[in-house]
């Protein structure tokens, strides 16, 4: 094929605007471990659209697991290089906003976006940021219901979250609600930093009926030390990630990350080949998974009944 013909077959707004590939910046929040089947996800329905990595887009990723300084340093350098557009998610899309106003965003999952002052509204998000926002606080009462219907007398409940994170006051406020209409006692474990975890798991034994784990990157990107703390306890577990579950967590209950990631390829691909993130709605989740590990009940000594095994989108045995 010749370099004319190679040019012809590229998407249009590539072809015809610039001579080298556009840059993606991924800012991931998290950990190739906790957020690489996301990312690839992305990558994935990025190539069916049209935009192949080191053919005629590339893409630089940065990792900040967890780490909001990190995170800031990586989303200058973004900037700097002047990439085509970021994606990211969780805080990377605060300190990505901070950093620039003119490159185009993309979060690929967010909390409430309009309440923390990202976007004007969903409908017409009003500036460079566009995405898919999880409205993580209005499931906290699932979660909770769901805990108290495989848990006998279930009265306290400890909730690990790191107070740093987008969404977290919405977070605990959504815990507390939810609580305290269910009549359950709610302490809320407040973290910054992953040096905080194993203190704050340290403290749980034979103080709480569950661990209720606000999910973001800092508390994904420690998941293992979350997870064999509180099996060591033997206090059952509800996560809003499925990794946390495949991890050896006892539930999860949220959007399927994996598709919000590959949906927010398809964000990329609008704005690669010119739409303007101001005129492009913010979409938010059409699948909800309730995963449960039910060899991890079993290692802590949790009979689950089997007409809630049945409500389950997937049951790892």
């Amino acid at each position: 094929m010749t370099g004319s013909a190679a040019l012809v077959s590229m998407p249009a707004a590539y072809g015809q605007q610039k001579a080298k590939p556009p840059i993606v910046g991924f800012l991931v929040a998290g950990t190739q471990a906790s957020h690489g089947r996301w990312v690839a996800a992305f990558v994935e329905r990025l190539a069916k659209l049209g935009w192949v990595d080191g053919r005629n887009v590339r893409i630089e990723y940065r990792w900040a697991a967890g780490d909001v300084r990190q995170t800031t340093e990586f989303a200058t350098e973004f900037v700097q290089k002047n990439v085509d557009v970021i994606v990211t998610s969780s805080y990377g899309v605060l300190v990505a906003k901070q950093a620039t106003s003119s490159i185009p965003i993309v979060f690929a999952a967010f909390a409430d976006a309009v309440a923390n002052g990202i976007v004007e509204s969903l409908a017409r998000p009003g500036g460079n940021v566009t995405g898919l926002s999880v409205q993580a606080g209005e499931l906290a009462s699932k979660r909770l219901e769901l805990i108290r219907d495989i848990i006998p007398n279930f009265r306290r409940m400890a909730a690990l979250v790191h107070i740093n994170a987008p969404g977290a006051e919405q977070e605990m406020t959504a815990i507390r609600a939810a609580s305290a209409k269910l009549n359950i006692v709610a302490n809320i474990l407040e973290i910054q930093r992953a040096d905080d975890i194993e203190a704050a798991m340290a403290a749980l034994a034979s103080q709480t009926d569950a661990l209720y784990v606000y999910s973001e990157p800092l508390t994904n990107a420690n998941r293992s030390t979350i997870i064999t703390a509180a099996t060591a306890a033997r206090i059952p577990t509800i996560f809003g990630f499925r990794e946390f579950v495949d991890a050896g967590g006892l539930i999860s209950y949220g959007p399927n990350f994996i598709d919000l990631f590959a949906r927010a390829g398809e964000f990329a691909d609008k704005i690669l080949r010119g739409a303007t993130p101001a005129d492009m709605p913010i979409q938010q989740p059409v699948k909800f998974d309730l995963i449960i590990n039910l060899k991890s009940a079993k290692v802590i000594g949790l009979n689950i009944a089997e007409a809630f095994l049945t409500r389950a989108d997937e049951v790892i045995e």
